[in-house]
């Protein structure tokens, strides 16, 4: 049996695609057919490469988070002129903006602003801005934590799957308190 290998070669894990299509569909679910939708889609078509490549690499790909944030910034445009909704475009900016603040402090890398950014882009209610970064920083400060622990203070940890967790876990939020497309 032979799987699909990613541009690099490595072998692309039979996991991924239904995982994509999970969070697709759940994206879907919250946010309905409408140009909100497009970015959490986006995120959700490279998530599972992007968590993968970081927790193995220790990097996230431009070739997967540049053409992601191009889609998702055009849904979040196209969200804005149907709907007059800035929320995932002041998400965008300030999760992004923030990780770029960290990134040059030294404390993220710059992938992980980027990765920052794309989630916000893909948080169209104030649900969605506020848990994602709130949970995806508190799971990379429990791992953070974890590493520290186990493997002294020259452990680094991948971010990227702590930030994308997070925003899995806000999604899941919004479902159980708020239910699809707003109840």
């Amino acid at each position: 049996m032979s799987f699909p290998t990613t541009p690099v070669g490595r072998i692309r894990m039979p996991w991924q695609l239904p995982v994509s299509l999970a969070l697709a569909a759940l994206v879907l679910v919250l946010a309905g057919p409408t140009p909100a939708a497009v970015p959490g889609v986006a995120l959700a078509a490279v998530a599972p490469e992007l968590a993968l490549v970081d927790a193995r690499e220790h990097r996230l790909p431009n070739r997967m988070t540049f053409p992601a944030l191009a889609v998702a910034a055009a849904g979040v445009l196209a969200s804005v002129v149907a709907d007059g909704d800035s929320t995932a475009a002041i998400a965008g900016a300030a999760y992004g903006g923030g990780m770029l603040l960290l990134a040059v402090l030294g404390g993220v890398g710059m992938g992980d602003a980027k990765l920052a950014a794309l989630i916000g882009l893909a948080c169209p209610t104030s649900l969605l801005a506020l848990g994602a970064p709130v949970l995806g920083l508190l799971a990379g400060g429990i791992g953070g934590a974890v590493a520290l622990i186990r493997g002294g203070r020259a452990r680094r940890i991948p971010f990227g799957p702590f930030l994308l967790a997070g925003w899995v876990l806000a999604l899941a939020a919004q479902l159980a308190l708020v239910g699809p497309r707003g109840g």
